[in-house]
């Protein structure tokens, strides 16, 4: 038994159910594969049962105490820096009684570091029974803009012969992989800091199912979602820091009683990865379903009370509510076919594409580009405001056919796809089946469960 745990890695943070089951999830150079699920012991309501009664003698009090006195305590405590914090106010939240530590902090340019910069930093520190420092450990963003998202930062003030030390190395981060599962009650990101999932995980299973759901506008109370994701650790701790986050491997999402699936695969062919559904069809697409990056604002496309001419008439397009600056991406590549002011549309741009289409982006404070520019999908263009005739900030979004406004959404999820290589269905077709068994098993888990390193 000790054997086969070795050799499908550690198994952390395991979830109850998880633990008469060994999942293991493989990466290879294409993505990844290798899935399976094996019981790991027979069923414990088959196996027979005795109670054993013994009798125990206890050591007397004394020699317990005096075996516990003749071993040192050492304690551990972790946090995470604030914007606010000082060397005083960090130490006193860790339970740091250490006026010598405190002063080294404020004083040496290295150890200085842990209080200053962004806060978030992930601290760690070991005193003895006291609360006098013997180390401290923070991990941090990298500070090398050409390390940041695969390395990290620790810093490490010690003891040493009664005075402290500190320095600052870069290490590499490491990839575990994660999977867990969520039901919407409220928001995307609300069932998934439920389910213990980073943020950045939720916002990426917004772009992959961009071009089958509009998350501004179509999310439902009741819809689910799997995933099945890398995270990022730093000396084997998921790191807190944003900005860096794994790749999700596999997913899937059910909106309005329709289930979506996507995983990620690199064509060895062509040596470039991208999420594929399940049949092999590229879930990027022509057009994406939303001008705008997942955020938690939205309005519908349908009949709607005109805020200006204060009359019921077609609205011929979708509002997207959002504060004023927010960034505004072309859903589509073309050419700008204009870009200025246009009466009621204030700041507007259009973007022409193929087969006589168009895309029009209106309300902006501010335009990025100019008349006759090619732009290239999800490529920032403008930024949300209030010009023209605008109550508030909002970007106003039309797709047109032949001239005709068209549902964005319908219009996304008809364009076209892409599929893969033919000499690599076959492999796509073995991995895309373990897929399945790995994300039915993530099903049963409510938050996010550590199973593989």
């Amino acid at each position: 038994m000790a054997s086969a745990l070795e050799r499908t890695g550690k198994f952390v943070n395991r979830h109850p159910r998880s633990i008469t089951s060994a999942i293991v999830l493989a990466l290879a150079g294409f993505g990844a594969t290798a899935f399976g699920v094996s019981e790991l012991a027979p069923d414990a309501s088959d196996l027979p049962s005795r109670i054993v009664t013994e009798n125990v003698t206890p050591d007397d009090i004394e020699s317990q105490l005096e075996a516990l006195a003749a071993n040192e305590v050492e304690i551990y405590r972790n946090d995470l820096t604030r914007s606010s914090d000082t060397a005083d106010t960090l130490l006193q939240r860790l339970n740091v009684a250490d006026l010598q530590a405190a002063a080294f902090i404020r004083s040496d340019a290295v150890a200085r570091k842990l209080v200053s910069g962004r806060a978030g930093k992930m601290v760690q520190v070991r005193t003895d029974a006291s609360g006098e420092l013997d180390e401290l450990v923070a991990r941090y963003a990298a500070e090398s803009a050409d390390q940041f998202g695969t390395h990290f930062t620790r810093l490490r003030i010690s003891r040493k012969d009664g005075r402290f030390e500190a320095k600052v190395e870069s290490a590499p981060l490491a990839a575990q992989i994660r999977m867990g599962s969520g039901t919407i009650r409220n928001s995307l990101f609300a069932a998934t800091d439920e389910a213990h999932i980073p943020d950045p995980v939720a916002t990426q299973l917004a772009e992959i199912f961009a071009t089958d759901i509009d998350f501004h506008r179509e999310l439902r109370k009741g819809d689910s979602f799997r995933a099945i994701y890398e995270a990022l650790t730093a000396d084997g701790e998921p790191i807190t820091w944003n900005q860096s986050s794994g790749r999700v491997l596999a997913a899937e999402f059910t909106n309005n009683g329709k289930t979506y699936a996507a995983v990620w695969f690199k064509d060895p062919a062509s040596g470039k990865g991208a999420y594929f559904d399940m049949n092999g069809q590229s879930k990027r697409r022509s057009f994406l379903a939303s001008p705008l990056e997942f955020s938690r604002v939205t309005s519908g496309f349908s009949m709607r009370f005109h805020p200006i001419l204060q009359t019921w008439k077609q609205h011929n397009g979708v509002d997207y509510g959002a504060p004023s600056g927010t960034p505004i991406r072309a859903v589509g590549e073309g050419v700008v076919d204009f870009a200025g002011w246009q009466n009621g549309y204030g700041n507007v741009i259009s973007i022409q594409h193929s087969n006589s289409r168009s895309t029009v982006y209106a309300h902006l404070s501010r335009i990025e580009v100019r008349k006759g520019q090619r732009v290239e999908q999800g490529m920032r263009i403008g930024a949300v405001g209030a010009t023209g005739w605008a109550t508030g900030p909002h970007l106003h979004f039309e797709v047109k056919v032949n001239g005709q406004q068209q549902n964005p959404l319908t219009m996304a999820k008809a364009s076209e796809t892409l599929t893969i290589s033919p000499a690599a269905k076959s492999q796509f077709a073995q991995m895309a089946q373990g897929v399945r068994s790995q994300l039915d098993a993530a099903q049963t888990i409510a938050g996010s469960s550590l199973y593989a390193e």
